[in-house]
């Protein structure tokens, strides 16, 4: 059900809908509200509104208007894709408005880095750009989209990753030592990849699931009660989106088709425009808390995504590949939103066709991933954004390439609440939890025992451990085996 918050601003919208025949625009909308909220927002809440049925929508582009449809309060939501989503049903939003909406993508600066933050090592210059990035808004230069950038890029002559960098992460991502067919290497890890790249590439977007509750929702299209539609359709387009890329190996590619496709997939259901979904824009969009304005016009937006699409797919290094999307895709902003997604499952099409470890933004922080976008928008320099890629594939390759010996640095955080984890994974398994259960159990566990700040990674580092465990590493929750496998029962 809407909390009481929430069913106060749908209540209001309504009747201030309700005083305009035959409908308002948005702008009119703002005009008549006492405390107008941000102009996403009130997109975000329209789009809930028409498809809940309370609410329709006449018109295109700046003719668009909005008009009551029932005369009641909002009572359910509607979805109407598929199965899946139609037990979301009586879910509208069930949380607070917790981050922006989803028409033109937040990027919002972080004026300082959360203490309980993984730190990613950062070159000289990288830090010179976050420290730039991080200045109040009003202290960095106003800046438009700049053709030099894309078009003084030419493929196998222009790198933004060094030698030395690519041949590093050659070697950390060659997984298959004798020639298979393209995707091999995805669709043996499909299962887990599918885990963390919709839940690491929908966190980066500020998305409440945690690790175990994707994995649920993934598994059996459970939803989780309390977490907003938004969030839970966003998980399942990321799934739909890695299922596709995994199942058409010898298909996608940095074309059109492959690309659009993509974005229909990733923002179906989303947008307040429906028909927005795999389509280049025809509107202006602007980013929230950057100085950057992007590109507007609907032929040089055409012009310039074909113009970016021909060098990424002339790139030969698959690194090269994966991080000139990452750049450029955002910077474009081709489509009314969802670049950034967009952007991050398309930079995996050249590791998936090349049997390489594909990126999941495991453990990537968002404050240093913005961070680095805004260092590309406003400054056009890929560094803090190149160290923020660098790190995030190696801890990807230290994930999945497992006939590897990866010894890294220990984990300190994971040592601080070494035992409260040991503790609340033997629990899980001893007292059979099922998944729906652990999650319950888990989170209850970090409230009541853990600091605040602390306590999402706690989470995400009990998830892990549940998500990974085999019979091989049992002992180390003094398990026996015989416990494990009566849990297994209840949990898969």
């Amino acid at each position: 059900m809407v909390n009481s918050k929430e069913f106060h601003h749908y209540q209001t919208l309504t009747s201030t809908l309700s005083l305009f025949e035959p409908g308002a625009s948005i702008e009119k909308i703002e005009a008549h509200l006492t405390s107008p909220p941000t102009r996403r927002t009130l997109q975000r809440w329209l789009v809930n509104l028409i498809n809940a049925g309370l609410v329709t929508r006449t018109g295109q582009g700046r003719a668009t208007k909005y008009v009551v449809a029932q005369p009641r309060m909002v009572q359910q939501y509607r979805v109407k894709k598929n199965a899946v989503k139609q037990t979301l049903h009586n879910q509208l939003l069930t949380t607070t408005d917790h981050r922006p909406s989803f028409l033109s993508e937040p990027t919002a600066p972080y004026s300082a880095k959360p203490q309980h933050e993984v730190s990613i090592p950062l070159s000289r210059r990288a830090k010179e750009i976050e420290a730039y990035v991080r200045q109040p808004l009003a202290s960095r230069k106003h800046v438009g989209y700049n053709p030099s950038f894309l078009e003084d890029y030419q493929p196998n002559n222009t790198f933004y990753l060094s030698d030395d960098i690519r041949q590093a992460l050659r070697q950390d991502g060659h997984v298959i030592d004798h020639v298979e067919p393209a995707g091999t290497f995805a669709l043996q890890i499909a299962n887990r990849l599918l885990i963390d790249l919709s839940w690491n590439s929908s966190r980066l977007e500020g998305n409440t699931y945690s690790l175990l509750e994707t994995d649920r929702l993934i598994a059996s299209g459970q939803a989780i009660s309390g977490k907003s539609l938004v969030d839970t359709v966003m998980i399942l387009n990321h799934k739909d989106a890695i299922e596709y890329l995994i199942r058409s190996p010898n298909e996608i590619g940095f074309n059109r088709f492959t690309i659009f496709n993509l974005h229909a997939m990733l923002s179906d259901d989303l947008l307040e425009d429906p028909s927005a979904s795999g389509r280049l824009r025809n509107i202006a969009v602007g980013i929230g808390q950057t100085s950057f304005t992007p590109l507007n016009g609907p032929q040089r937006i055409e012009l310039y995504f074909e113009q970016m699409l021909s060098k990424a797919a002339a790139i030969e290094d698959p690194f090269e590949q994966a991080f000139f999307v990452m750049v450029h895709l955002p910077y474009l902003q081709p489509f009314v939103d969802v670049n950034k997604r967009v952007s991050r499952i398309a930079a995996n099409i050249p590791l998936i066709q090349r049997n390489l470890c594909p990126l999941s933004f495991i453990n990537v922080p968002q404050s240093a991933y913005i961070s680095g976008l805004l260092g590309v928008y406003e400054l056009n320099q890929v560094d803090l954004l190149r160290d923020v890629f660098v790190w995030a594939y190696q801890k990807s390759c230290a994930r999945y390439s497992e006939a590897k010996q990866v010894l890294g640095e220990p984990d300190g955080f994971r040592m601080q609440y070494r035992s409260n984890i040991v503790r609340v994974v033997s629990s899980v398994v001893q007292q059979k939890m099922n998944k729906q259960q652990a999650v319950v159990f888990v989170q209850q566990h970090a409230v009541e025992n853990i600091k605040p700040e602390d306590q999402n990674r706690f989470i995400e580092a009990v998830d892990n451990q549940l998500l990974s465990l085999h019979e091989g590493s049992i002992s180390r929750y003094r398990l026996r085996l015989s416990e494990y496998q009566s849990w297994q029962k209840a949990w898969f």
